[in-house]
């Protein structure tokens, strides 16, 4: 069996594109207000995120472990200039509480006090070793002055305010320490009632930004979609058929698939995650410069190891891909082909081969695996190195009075929260380098226009119905049907001429048959006809005005062609006949009567409403036949043309078509193409072709006595016996056509 890996692999190549990632934001121009809406909803979930380790770092620091230090005012006159800025800049601290001549300084993340000035402050007794807590309480506060009075010895009072040691607070009974530190016990309630209020704000606008992305995601993805098949569906068909019809199919579905990713998993995900880093970067700074340049330290080891894995992520990506294809490719074609393969005993090279491809596959996805698998430890690795760094240097901070146990507690918080986006980012960059390859795919089809040229403005048909098409199944076309072939000459591929300067009139109202060896041209007549296709030299005409002056719509409903493959859609009888014209069921019914469709179609489950498979394989090849002819009456074109229209169908089947047709072309005129000869027996006229140039031309009896090409054709269906003399045989190269010299004999003269 043929090798199919010419068609199997396309290389993936892009990584970032910034043009690309233009082209498709330019997407997002009709839905700005949404975009708008989704960048606040997520501008306000990652300040919530990072609000939250702020209000806990404070919640510890004013509340929880609430502690101060105590200076002796009287006692700073012994101390030099630069330490009495240190005591100067303490006593500045907000919250600072003063009774007498003590000073009681919080210990939150304000305080800066440098090892050497704590010790010299202490050794001039102007800082105490003790670490206290200072509250203020109303005058008239019965319970707190009931319980100083209590202990007298073990409080500093002052006219509102009052101090105790840690130590001392801490042997006092619950409901004392209660009494005392009432204040604490409402900031904690207030903050957590805010924290909780925040991380709700945080799941709204989370949910919000996510809603907004993925409908907005899903509208571009439908438009680029709708805009790809209206593209797709105009091109001509020489670039139709340059493509094949899986991988068009793939840029419609997995490659705009890649566009609605890059919405959803990338672009807000890489915004929403650089900005949480730049957040808790920033964060780290205010709180504690020092310290956040411990953390920062840490960052060149994460920036290497992430450049190595995008590097070994992209060829792990690259190799998967190509291995996915492959083993998609081959399993639709060997699955579409299986009947071939079972009936050729292929079934066990089928299995090798198709092993091998997926033996590839798993190799693959264990390399891009072994990628992720080795990043994130990594990644988690440097994490807690960077943690425990900061955990060691904090700690040294808090014990020397230089930071408070609330700002380390969220350094190590902020530190967990900037490291989560690092990995998130390094794992999204495949979904970012598919989204590349699928919109340089998508775009480059998009940008790519063979269509063929409609600039014509010779109208044909009359102004109803050019004002109304809808009802021009009703409004006869001005189309009479006088068709010119003036020196024609077309190839499908350059230097390869299937038609040859060909001429030839069709007269209006006359049934012209085309004959000839396969490969003549005569479909390609119908192809050049109705403009599927454009001729390179030479000149047609209908009615005598070339073809390319006349709009493509009109000259399209002007003539139809009944194809040689018949192709119905899926969906109801009615729908196929009528496909698209708005016609009443009258209509259809009298159609489908024309060509006897009619009689079989009664006899469907649900008759005209009977539902067609894919490829209507629940009717027989002749039945689709016939509704293609009702289909083509029912749009009553000014001509038809019958490309091997009847090739499917049994002789009774035929004879009631040609019952059919004999009624609906009289007075019309119609191209039939056929190999079977004796349905063009009564044709006004016979055109043999031979290697694209009209060989013989005259009605069949002429042609009989001419005894030349046609005369061969005839003789090679109709003579009881055929013999081919191989001697006399001569074949025709340059004309891709065979000649025979045939004798032929009744059983009576052998």
């Amino acid at each position: 069996m043929p090798s199919t890996d010419y068609f199997e692999t396309e290389e993936v190549v892009k990584e970032y594109d910034s043009k690309i990632t233009a082209r498709i934001i330019s997407y997002l121009k009709p839905y700005r207000f949404l975009a708008l809406l989704c960048l606040f909803a997520l501008i306000l979930s990652t300040l919530g995120e990072l609000i939250v380790p702020v209000l806990q770092q404070r919640l510890i620091d004013r509340a929880i472990m609430s502690r101060f230090l105590l200076l002796r005012l009287d006692n700073r006159t012994a101390l030099n200039a630069e330490t009495q800025k240190t005591v100067d800049d303490l006593v500045a601290v907000r919250g600072v509480m003063e009774i007498g001549e003590y000073c009681f300084v919080p210990m939150d993340e304000k305080i800066r006090i440098s090892g050497r000035d704590e010790e010299d402050l202490k050794a001039k007794g102007v800082l105490e070793h003790s670490q206290w807590y200072a509250f203020s309480f109303p005058d008239d506060s019965e319970p707190v002055i009931s319980l100083m009075n209590r202990y007298p010895g073990r409080f500093v009072r002052g006219v509102s305010s009052a101090a105790i040691k840690i130590e001392d607070l801490a042997v006092l009974a619950p409901e004392e320490k209660e009494i005392i530190r009432f204040r604490d016990l409402s900031l904690i309630a207030k903050t957590v009632t805010v924290i909780f209020a925040i991380l709700a704000g945080v799941f709204v606008f989370t949910f919000i930004q996510t809603w907004t992305s993925t409908l907005i995601a899903q509208k571009v993805m439908k438009d680029i979609r709708l805009e790809l098949f209206k593209k797709t569906g105009s091109q001509s068909t020489a670039f139709l058929s340059r493509h094949p019809v899986g991988r068009i199919v793939t840029r419609l579905t997995g490659d705009v698939e890649t566009i609605n990713e890059f919405f959803t998993s990338v672009l807000i995900a890489f915004m929403k995650d650089l900005s949480v880093m730049a957040g808790a970067l920033i964060t780290l700074f205010i709180l504690s410069p020092k310290l956040a340049a411990v953390a920062v330290l840490t960052l060149p080891p994460v920036l290497v190891v992430t450049a190595f894995s995008r590097v070994k992520a992209r060829d792990a990506f690259r190799q998967q891909r190509t291995a996915s294809s492959r083993v998609n490719s081959y399993l639709s074609e060997r699955l579409s082909g299986v009947q071939v393969v079972q009936l050729f005993l292929g079934e066990k090279r089928s299995e090798r081969e198709f092993g091998k491809r997926d033996e590839e596959f798993l190799k693959a996805n264990m390399a891009e695996m072994y990628v992720y698998a080795t990043f994130r430890p990594i990644i988690d690795f440097l994490s807690t190195l960077t943690t425990a760094a900061v955990i060691a240097v904090g700690a040294n901070l808090v014990l020397n009075l230089s930071l408070s146990l609330g700002v380390l507690i969220a350094f190590i918080n902020l530190v967990a929260l900037f490291y989560s986006p690092v990995m998130d980012i390094a794992e999204k960059y495949t979904l970012l380098q598919s989204a590349m390859a699928g919109g340089e795919r998508v775009f480059a089809l998009m940008d790519t226009n063979e269509k063929i040229h409609d600039n014509g403005k010779h109208h044909i048909e009359s102004e109803t119905a050019q004002e109304n098409t809808e009802d021009r199944a009703i409004n006869r076309s001005t189309v009479r049907g006088h068709i010119q072939f003036d020196h024609v000459s077309f190839a499908y591929k350059e230097g390869e001429d299937v038609l040859k300067n060909l001429s030839f009139t069709v007269k209006p109202g006359e049934m012209a048959a085309i004959v000839g060896y396969t490969g003549a041209g005569k479909t390609t007549i119908t192809n050049v006809l109705t403009r599927l296709w454009d001729i390179q030299r030479g000149t047609i005409t209908l009615d005598g005005i070339p073809i390319d002056e006349i709009p493509l719509p009109e000259l399209r409903r002007s003539v139809l062609p009944v194809l040689q493959e018949v192709f119905l859609f899926s969906g109801s009888v009615a729908d196929n006949i009528s496909l698209g014209l708005p016609l009443d069921r009258d209509t259809i019914v009298e159609a489908a009567q024309a060509v006897h469709a009619d009689e079989f179609i009664k006899t469907l489950p649900q008759g005209y409403d009977t539902i067609l498979s894919e490829g209507a394989t629940n009717i027989s090849s002749g039945q689709r036949q016939l509704l293609s002819f009702a289909r083509v009456i029912a749009h009553n074109p000014a001509m038809v043309i019958l490309d091997e229209a009847t090739s499917s169908i049994d002789t009774e089947t035929e004879r009631l078509i040609q019952l059919g047709i004999q009624r609906v072309l009289s007075g019309r005129t119609s191209i039939v193409i056929a190999h079977r000869l004796s349905t063009i027996r009564h044709a006004d006229r016979i055109l043999v072709l031979s290697g694209g140039v009209l060989a013989e031309e005259g009605k069949h009896d002429e042609l009989i006595a001419q005894n030349g090409l046609y005369a061969g054709l005839y003789r090679l269906q109709f003579s009881e016996t055929v013999t081919i003399n191989d001697e006399t045989k001569t074949s025709n190269v340059g004309s891709g056509e065979t000649n025979f010299e045939v004798s032929t004999a009744t059983t009576e003269e052998k």
